[in-house]
C-alpha cells in the first residue's frame, strides 16, 4: 500500500467518530421557534346581509363578472389577465423571489471551486548573481457547512414563504385590476345613459321652445316664457359636454387598463348599450370564507411565517459552524511536467466558527426579528379587520342604494307625469311657465339621479366580490405554470 493512502485512511478513521457526530447534529430540528398558523376569531355572519341563510358559492365569487352576461367586459377582463403591466410586474417579482428562494437554499449543498496559478519571479543578489524561479499549480476545493442548527433551513423556509407572499400580491393585483375594470366599464355605460338623458331632455326643451318662439313671432305667446324657455334648454345643453369629456376619460382608462394608447378603444366602445343588471340572489359565505379567500389577508399571513422563521434564522448565529473543508491539486516548477510528473497535495478535514463576542449584535437582530414578528402579526390582524369592514359596507352601500334606486325611478315616473301636466295647465292658461320649467328641470333631475343611482347599485355589487376576495381563483394558473417552468430550469 502506498504512504500516502496509508495516512490518508488512518486519518479518516481517527476523524470518523467526529464525522458521524455531525451527521447526527444535521438531522436535529432547527433553532428557533416553529410557525403555527393564526386561527382568528371572526363573526359567524355579516351584519348586513339581509339575503336570508349564507350560501357561498366559489365559482360565482371566482368569476363573478359573468354574473352580469356582459360579453363586452368579459372581453376586456380577458385582454387585462394577457396585457396588463401591473400583473407582468407582479409576476416578474414572484420570479425574483424564486430566484431568492435558491439563493438561500444554496449554502446546503457544498461548493466547489478551482484555480491555477502560474507565476514567474527572479531574485537578483548583490554579487550580480540573478535566480529565476517557477511555480505551476492546480487545485480543486471542496467546502461544506453543515447547517447543525438549522440557520439556513430557516433561511429557506422564510425565503419560501416569501414566494407564496409574492404569488398572493400577485392573486391581489388580480383582484383589484378586475373590479378597476368593471367599475370603470360600468361607469362608461352609466355615463352613456346620463349623455341619453340628457339629449332626450335637450330635445324636448328645444322642441318647447321653438314652438313658443313660433307663438311669440304670430304674437299669441308670452316673451318672458319664450326667455325662459331658451335659459333652461341651454343650461341643459351645458351639461352634455361635460358628461361627453367624462365619458371620454373612462374610455382611455379601460384602454390603459389592457395595456392600450389612449383613445384605441373609442370606436369599439362608442355605443350605447345598457348598464349592466344584478341578479336578487347573492351567494356570498361568511367571514371564515372571506378569510381563506382574500389574497390580501393570505399574504398577510405567509409574511407571518416568512419573518417567524427569520428569528430560528437569526438565533442560529449564537452556535457554532461547522464546515468539511478539501482540497485536491498538483504543482510543478515546470509547466512541462505539471500533468506528467508533478508534486501532488491533498488536504481534507473539519473546521469550525464560533463567534465569542459580538457588542451585542446577535442577540439585538434576535430581539429585533422578534419585534418584526410581533409587527407582522399585528399587520394581519389589521388586514382581517379592515377585509370584515369592507365587506360590511359594501354589503350596506348595495342594500341601500338599491332602495334608492327604487325611490328614484317612481320619482321619474312622478315627475315625467308633472310635465304633462303642467304643459296642459299652461296651454289652458291654467298656470304659468314657470311650472313647466319646474318640472323639465326636476324630470331632468330625477332621470340623471336614476341613470347614476343604477350604475352605482352594479358598482356596489363588484365592490362587494372585490371585498370578498374574488377574481384571481381562475387565474391561479399564472403563477403555477411560472412554478414549473421555473423548476425545470
Amino acid at each position: 500500500m502506498a504512504p500516502s493512502t496509508t495516512i490518508i485512511s488512518r486519518t479518516a478513521i481517527r476523524l470518523a467518530p467526529f464525522y458521524l457526530t455531525l451527521c447526527f447534529l444535521v438531522a436535529c430540528a432547527p433553532v428557533g421557534p416553529d410557525y403555527q398558523e393564526p386561527q382568528p376569531d371572526v363573526p359567524d355572519h355579516w351584519v348586513g346581509d339581509q339575503h336570508g341563510p349564507p350560501s357561498y358559492d366559489l365559482d360565482e365569487i371566482g368569476r363573478w363578472w359573468q354574473v352580469f352576461d356582459d360579453p363586452e367586459l368579459s372581453r376586456l377582463i380577458e385582454a387585462a389577465i394577457d396585457r396588463n403591466l401591473d400583473i407582468k410586474q407582479a409576476v416578474s417579482r414572484v420570479r425574483v423571489a424564486r430566484q431568492q428562494r435558491i439563493v438561500a437554499g444554496a449554502t446546503l449543498f457544498p461548493s466547489v471551486s478551482s484555480d491555477g496559478t502560474a507565476r514567474i519571479s527572479n531574485r537578483s543578489g548583490n554579487d550580480g548573481i540573478s535566480l529565476n524561479t517557477e511555480l505551476y499549480s492546480a487545485s480543486f476545493d471542496a467546502d461544506w457547512e453543515l447547517d447543525i442548527f438549522g440557520g439556513t433551513r430557516r433561511s429557506v423556509e422564510a425565503a419560501s414563504a416569501d414566494v407564496e407572499a409574492e404569488i398572493e400580491t400577485l392573486h391581489d393585483v388580480i383582484v383589484t385590476l378586475l373590479a378597476e375594470i368593471a367599475i370603470n366599464y360600468i361607469d362608461m355605460r352609466t355615463l352613456q345613459k346620463r349623455l341619453s338623458v340628457a339629449e332626450s331632455n335637450v330635445a324636448a326643451q328645444q322642441e318647447t321652445w321653438e314652438l313658443l318662439s313660433a307663438l311669440s313671432t304670430a304674437g299669441r305667446g308670452d316673451e318672458l316664457a319664450v326667455t325662459q324657455a331658451r335659459y333652461n334648454l341651454e343650461s341643459s345643453r351645458a351639461r352634455i359636454p361635460e358628461l361627453r369629456t367624462s365619458l371620454e376619460q373612462t374610455r382611455n382608462r379601460l384602454a390603459i387598463l389592457i395595456n392600450e394608447p389612449p383613445g384605441a378603444l373609442q370606436a369599439r366602445l362608442d355605443a350605447a348599450e345598457p348598464i349592466p343588471s344584478v341578479r336578487p340572489d347573492l351567494a356570498i359565505g361568511v367571514p371564515a370564507d372571506t378569510i381563506r379567500q382574500r389574497p390580501d389577508i393570505r399574504e398577510a399571513e405567509r409574511r407571518l411565517a416568512a419573518q417567524t422563521a427569520r428569528i430560528g434564522e437569526a438565533e442560529a448565529d449564537r452556535y457554532p459552524r461547522f464546515s468539511l473543508t478539501g482540497s485536491i491539486g498538483i504543482d510543478s516548477i515546470d509547466a512541462g511536467s505539471l500533468f506528467s510528473n508533478p508534486t501532488r497535495l491533498w488536504a481534507y478535514g473539519p473546521s469550525f466558527f464560533w463567534p465569542i463576542f459580538e457588542g451585542g449584535r446577535i442577540d439585538a437582530n434576535i430581539a429585533t426579528q422578534k419585534e418584526l414578528r410581533t409587527q407582522a402579526f399585528l399587520s394581519y390582524q389589521d388586514t382581517i379587520l379592515s377585509a370584515l369592514e369592507e365587506v360590511e359596507n359594501a354589503l350596506i352601500s348595495y342594500a341601500n342604494e338599491q332602495q334608492r334606486l327604487q325611490s328614484l325611478n317612481e320619482a321619474v315616473t312622478a315627475a315625467r307625469l308633472a310635465v304633462q301636466l303642467a304643459e296642459f295647465q299652461y296651454s289652458t292658461g291654467l298656470t304659468g311657465f314657470s311650472d313647466v320649467l319646474d318640472a323639465q328641470r326636476s324630470q331632468l333631475s330625477f332621470e340623471d339621479q336614476a341613470a347614476q343611482s343604477g350604475g352605482a347599485v352594479v358598482i356596489d355589487l363588484v365592490r362587494l366580490y372585490k371585498a370578498l376576495g374574488g377574481g384571481w381563483q381562475p387565474y391561479r394558473t399564472i403563477s403555477q405554470v411560472d412554478t414549473a417552468d421555473m423548476d425545470r430550469q
